[in-house]
């Protein structure tokens, strides 16, 4: 068992028997679910926008060699500039030599699960350059000195009262502080920071290849506070963020705000294509897009798989997962978490590291059901544990526990030839620290069902 796997079971443990925790993860998800139920109600004959998602996705995947060089040419022409990555000390280097080579200083970034992807503010700061995350849930956790916990609500582990004491150790705010008087201090402490920062950091929700433009989607506001201010505007996003054309996103928003929010639409969503033109008013003098790989080509390679690619980070599976609903975000140890994380994590960071988060899963389905873009994430799931035996990473002592499984279950024989008290002190003696020392094992009946039917059989015909 790999250190990775090793440390995944222990958090997970830990996590899953935290009454505060469950009891947080619980209330904030719960919300959740019932925006989203109100949300989606709204919308008209759902499973057709999600073919159609999915149609458009596939089609992207087929034809990345071409989209990409046309988004390129596009952006280009509005004098923005492409950077190719080819994985996340690529990315970090290219970031740094922008800013060294315009002597800044500091850093506003906006929420950005591709920064946490290539570990950018760890990078920036072990650099000297000031990082501040700008959306509220990822400078929170950015102060606790945490990564975030969910894709799109950074700080869904934390209630209003460990916040609320989080800002009354780090700002001396009132210990009792609402919601709303820590989210203007949070304002307060941010807006100066716009101003004064050189270089502006986001994401892109999608990059739109007809127009050469980023498009973002947000609900504070941070995101277009962080382009308008700064000099600099970077841009980063993996290389399946791209759709063919901005007509797209009549589809695309919708269905990202719903699944992730319960909203129609989420409260500012922006379109951009290049630093400032000669006659705008704002907007930064230059302006990069790093098309980040960081093994992504891995997953397009496979064909069975590459759906994981699909994935436009709504949250949706997360939110919907039994197991993410107990042992939560942190406990993956991974930047992307959850069913979709661990579908795709074994591919951008090495199978025989990560291959226990495809086993992490109840394989309900719950994941495949609600998912916007019908991504058939527990599918994946199976032929991601399928891939880990093909490539021979697997223990001897599974291996061989399955074989001899698949001989007993293939021969009822051998099944009703143990009596049920040997198959219960097997039990005891091989699985009990597996099933978990919160639970009790299964008796296991005295006679199998095929005995017991046998009997009934012969009493009948007596």
């Amino acid at each position: 068992m790999t250190k990775f796997a090793e440390d995944f079971l222990l958090a997970s443990d830990t996590k899953a028997f935290d009454p505060d925790h469950r009891r947080i993860i619980n209330f904030n998800i719960g919300r959740y679910n019932a925006a989203v139920e109100r949300g989606l109600s709204r919308l008209t004959n759902l499973e057709h926008a999600k073919r159609k998602a999915h149609t458009i996705k596939w089609r992207v995947m087929e034809n990345l060699d071409k989209l990409l060089p046309e988004f390129e040419s596009n952006f280009q022409r509005k004098g923005g500039k492409v950077i190719w990555a080819n994985d996340a000390e690529e990315a970090q280097r290219e970031i740094l030599n922008i800013i060294q080579r315009t002597g800044a200083k500091t850093v506003i970034k906006s929420k950005s699960m591709t920064t946490e992807e290539i570990h950018l503010n760890e990078f920036l700061e072990e650099n000297h350059i000031e990082a501040i995350e700008s959306d509220l849930g990822e400078y929170i956790v950015q102060l606790l000195g945490q990564k975030p916990y969910h894709i799109v609500t950074p700080a869904m582990h934390l209630s209003k009262e460990d916040i609320a004491r989080l800002f009354h150790e780090k700002f001396g705010t009132d210990i009792n502080a609402t919601p709303e008087q820590l989210t203007l201090k949070a304002r307060e402490l941010l807006r100066e920071k716009y101003t004064t920062a050189d270089v502006g950091i986001t994401g892109a929700n999608f990059l739109l290849a007809d127009t050469g433009s980023i498009a973002l989607t947000e609900n504070e506001g941070n995101a277009r506070l962080s382009v308008t201010f700064p000099k600099i505007h970077i841009a980063i996003a993996g290389i399946e963020k791209i759709i063919p054309s901005i007509a797209d996103l009549d589809l695309f928003w919708p269905l990202l705000a719903t699944h992730g929010t319960g909203q129609n639409l989420t409260v500012y969503n922006s379109i951009i294509g290049g630093p400032r033109q000669e006659h705008e008013t704002d907007g930064p003098e230059e302006m990069y897009v790093i098309l980040l790989d960081n093994g992504r080509t891995n997953l397009l390679a496979q064909k069975e798989q590459r759906q994981g690619l699909y994935c436009i980070r709504c949250g949706a599976c997360l939110n919907a997962c039994p197991i993410y609903k107990n042992i939560g975000g942190h406990s993956y140890d991974t930047t992307y978490s959850g069913p979709i994380g661990s579908i795709i994590t074994p591919h951008l960071r090495g199978m025989e590291d990560f291959k226990h988060l495809s086993y992490a899963s109840s394989l309900c389905g719950k994941c495949s059901e609600v998912c916007p873009v019908k991504i058939d994430i527990h599918k994946m799931l199976l032929l991601n544990r399928r891939d880990a035996v093909k490539e021979g990473l697997s223990t001897a002592t599974e291996n061989m526990g399955w074989r001899l499984w698949r001989k007993a279950m293939l021969k009822r024989g051998l099944m009703d030839f143990v009596s049920g008290k040997w198959k219960n002190r097997l039990m005891r003696t091989f699985f009990k620290k597996s099933w978990g020392k919160h639970r009790d094992l299964p008796e296991v009946a005295s006679q199998s069902f095929s005995k017991q039917w046998q009997n009934q059989q012969q009493t009948n015909n007596l």
